[in-house]
């Protein structure tokens, strides 16, 4: 009985550890295939290092010899890895919600990372299809799918992230079946993907950058009186896709300092991570180079 007490207790103190062992992350999203590219790897480890970045959210969607040996230089550098899963591509229908075989093929790629090093997993894409109608089920059936994994991922002594849409601060989607407090007691941490590009119309959100972000991170919190049960993470983008072509340097990197201030000044936030879905990380490292930002007690602590 004491020795079945003590495993559990350890478990406990390893999960605590690997929740909070960053006082506040700085994160950027990279793909496997970047990860697996040692000229590429050993670029974004240099930039973090110089810029105070602490965590890489990384791929992990095919198996692949290169893999684990890319985690390890991540974690031989300090930086911590976190796994996301895309659980239902562009979102799932209501036979591969419902289907634990479909559960397991995924929970096949999270063990996998497991093996590999991994620090925590997120799961993106858990969730209906943006396409589907309205129905309060559709919630219920994705709290299934989380809770699910949310055994598996822990018993791993990992903590499970989930990854929500911007509106979802605001209330529950019945489209896409996400809703935070259903999901609260199911969570170690919530990703709002707070782009203000995706607020429509987005002419108006996307002008606001600092108003946008801060204020859906502001309501997400406010569900739970400012004491959210998870860690929160906002992901935002590195750029404003719309007007990719339409701004300078300078503006792009002036709307992510806005988007991280606002990050920086929300209630109950653990911090950020920057999304570029090909990678393109130039402005923000020069954002965090020529600007003070808050920074993770542990990154600090090590540049000493």
């Amino acid at each position: 009985m004491i020795r079945i007490m003590l495993t559990i207790l350890y478990a406990a103190v390893i999960l605590i550890i690997n929740t909070m062992s960053f006082a506040w992350d700085r994160g950027i999203y990279l793909t496997q295939y970047t990860i697996e590219n040692p000229k590429k790897l050993d670029y974004f480890i240099a930039q973090a290092k110089a810029t105070g970045i602490n965590t890489f959210v990384i791929d992990h969607d095919y198996y692949s010899s290169h893999y684990a040996q890319a985690i390890a230089k991540i974690k031989a550098a300090g930086i911590k890895n976190i796994t996301r899963i895309v659980v239902f591509t562009d979102g799932g229908n209501k036979q591969e919600i419902r289907s634990e075989n479909y559960w397991e093929k995924k929970f096949r790629l999270i063990h996998d990372a497991i093996k590999s090093g991994s620090d925590g997993i997120q799961l993106d894409y858990i969730r209906y299809s943006s396409k589907s109608g309205a129905d309060p089920q559709h919630a219920k059936d994705v709290y299934q799918v989380i809770k699910w994994f949310r055994t598996r991922i822990n018993a791993q002594n990992l903590p499970m992230e989930i990854d929500i849409f911007g509106e979802v601060s605001y209330y529950p989607s019945m489209h896409i079946g996400q809703d935070i407090k259903m999901f609260s007691d199911s969570v170690d941490g919530v990703n709002p993907m707070v782009y203000p590009s995706h607020f429509w119309p987005y002419q108006k959100y996307s002008a606001e950058p600092y108003k946008t972000v801060n204020k859906s991170l502001n309501a997400l919190v406010e569900q739970f009186d400012d004491k959210p049960p998870f860690k929160v993470h906002a992901f935002i983008e590195a750029t404003n896709f719309h007007y990719i072509n339409k701004t300078t340097r300078t503006q792009k990197q002036q709307y992510l300092l806005q988007e991280i201030r606002a990050v920086e000044d929300a209630r109950s936030v653990s911090g950020w991570y920057v999304w570029s879905a090909n990678n393109v990380y130039d402005n923000l490292f020069q954002v965090l180079k020529n600007n003070k930002t808050k920074a993770s007690d542990k990154i600090s602590t090590a540049a000493k």
